[in-house]
């Protein structure tokens, strides 16, 4: 059986050191892998990035990660990847990484993602330039996953796509729908059901709802700990 933590949007600052030691310390024999699905940090400061380090480095399992949208607040995202990842962390922006879990090989594709709606509510790549960037942003987002997730394929015996944005509206139900296109993205689903996946992941809607599927019949899971009311949730697959 493969075991799979998930938690997003931690929003870890200088004065939340010890938070979370305790909950990564029961992951040991509890689960194979931590997947954090964004929001690591209040303001994307890399002194914040780096109280959470301290805490991921005790981590008993790897710990696959996305930023999200505050993590890139201070622009200073390219600091906080590092110093993440010098605490032994695996950051992904439209990159994957595979792991040998039993003898199983199981892929990640990871990306933050973006917004711009849903199908029937969604932005449009027409009129000023600020929304053609906007909407060609979620489309370039979900193209890298869908390329990810098909190199994959025939590598691995498991795709899990962990993002910050949502894929799908199931999981953002409970927020206020005026904000549904600055919570996710339908290219995001669209892309994962071309590609085919056995589970998402994301954060970002913290009055959303845990469980949802694609249109395709991915299961997709909303992690941010305000949802889960728990430092994380652990899938099993057999």
């Amino acid at each position: 059986m493969i075991r799979l933590a998930a938690a997003g949007d931690l929003h870890f600052g200088a004065d939340s050191r010890g938070r979370l030691r305790p909950a990564l310390a029961s992951l040991r024999g509890q689960a194979d892998a931590l997947l954090l699905a964004g929001d690591l940090t209040q303001t994307g400061e890399p002194e914040q990035a780096a109280a959470l380090a301290g805490e991921l480095g005790t981590c008993p399992v790897p710990v696959i990660a996305v930023l999200g949208n505050h993590d890139y607040h201070a622009e200073r995202e390219g600091e906080v990847r590092a110093v993440l990842a010098a605490a032994g962390v695996t950051v992904l922006e439209g990159g994957s990484t595979v792991m040998d879990v039993d003898g199983c090989r199981v892929g990640v594709v990871g990306a933050k993602g973006f917004g711009g709606g849903f199908v029937g509510s969604s932005g449009s790549e027409f009129g000023e330039p600020e929304m053609k960037a906007f909407v060609r942003s979620a489309k370039r987002a979900a193209d890298r996953v869908e390329r990810r997730l098909l190199e994959l394929e025939d590598a691995v015996d498991l795709r899990i796509v962990v993002l910050h944005y949502a894929p799908v509206r199931d999981t953002l139900r409970g927020e206020p729908p005026e904000l549904f296109p600055f919570l996710g993205s339908y290219h995001l689903g669209e892309a994962i059901d071309r590609a085919g996946a056995d589970l998402v992941v994301h954060g970002h809607a913290h009055r959303g709802t845990e469980k949802g599927v694609t249109p395709g019949g991915v299961e997709v899971r909303n992690v941010a700990q305000p949802v889960l009311g728990a430092p994380y949730q652990i899938y099993r697959f057999s």
